[in-house]
């Protein structure tokens, strides 16, 4: 008798303490569903890459929207980072999340193109996410569903890439471009989501006399930063790269970090600013850690989603 009545509290703390961690679990889903997730911030980083008198230039990174219908405080938000008058807007893709996105991104990014601007490409410009297990995100890099192609879950593309065009931002897509900004000749070179094998490397553009002499400045820009990217555009002599696609591994343990970055870059590289190295070369990389979710996994934590302000100054000595 006296055994068993001893076991009855030690039975019942157990009890409290599964029904505490229960409760915690549910208060950090339900924290990262409806407050961190809207809980957007600016990650300001500062870069010495202009040539030399260049005045500082300010660039904006935005990716991953991933904009579903009804996200009005994201649309706002995005409307308000007109204040901040870039100078150059750069767009790194999977800005839906529904097909029915399309006009409400536009509206929303209308602002930011009175800014020149340019964009790739992620897979979720071109299809929808397909309900699925939210665990699934952490088991490892995502795949697309065989049948992903079939209506509804194509996205209209062109109809988003038309609305960037009308508004002034140019397509990297596989593609690459100059532009002019504060005196300094920016070359673009762009590709296609690697996540998908998208990937077709355009160089950097062509066109002058004096094409390597000229104060000039070389940025590439993809979605998703795998490392073969990284390795080409590295030793293509790319000033900067920039890239999204990781959500910063949307679900973090504070003094730790991302467990995963859906690709297979390092996890301690799944967002912010860092060097990228390779046969002797290295390019400073930014991976954002994005703005939105995946709709079928619709949480953040421990990770605020971001859009970064680059702010690019001349080489230290110049």
């Amino acid at each position: 008798m006296s055994t068993q009545r001893a076991l009855h509290p030690r039975r019942a703390a157990l009890g409290w303490a599964a029904g505490l961690a229960a409760a915690g679990g549910v208060g950090c889903v339900a924290y990262g569903a409806f407050i961190e997730r809207n809980w957007f911030t600016l990650r300001a980083e500062s870069l010495a890459i202009l040539p030399a008198g260049a005045k500082p230039l300010t660039l904006l990174h935005l990716s991953d929207i991933h904009l579903s219908p009804g996200e009005r405080k994201k649309a706002n938000w995005l409307r308000g980072l007109a204040a901040l008058k870039p100078d150059l807007v750069v767009n790194t893709g999977d800005n839906l999340s529904h097909p029915d996105s399309v006009k409400p991104l536009l509206a929303a990014l209308a602002p930011l193109m009175a800014f020149p601007g340019v964009f790739v490409p992620g897979s979720n410009d071109y299809f929808a996410p397909k309900f699925k297990n939210p665990l699934a995100y952490l088991a490892g890099p995502s795949k697309l569903h065989p049948r992903a192609k079939r209506s509804p879950l194509v996205l209209d593309t062109e109809a988003l890439h038309t609305g960037f065009g009308r508004g002034g931002w140019a397509n990297l897509t596989n593609r690459a471009q100059s532009i002019p900004l504060n005196g300094i000749r920016f070359d673009f070179s762009g590709v296609d989501d690697p996540h998908l094998n998208r990937e077709r490397y355009a160089g950097w553009p062509r066109g002058s006399a004096n094409q390597d002499t000229a104060p000039h400045v070389k940025i590439a820009v993809a979605h998703a930063p795998y490392q073969r990217v990284l390795d080409h555009f590295t030793a293509d002599g790319a000033d900067l790269i920039l890239a999204g696609h990781t959500h910063g591994g949307q679900v973090c343990i504070p003094g730790y970090g991302a467990l995963v970055t859906n690709c297979d870059l390092p996890t301690w590289r799944a967002k912010g600013l860092n060097d990228w190295s390779t046969n002797g070369s290295t390019t400073p990389v930014n991976v954002s850690g994005g703005i939105g979710t995946s709709r079928t996994a619709p949480f953040r934590f421990a990770c605020r989603p971001e859009a970064v302000v680059l702010t690019l100054t001349a080489k230290p000595g110049s």
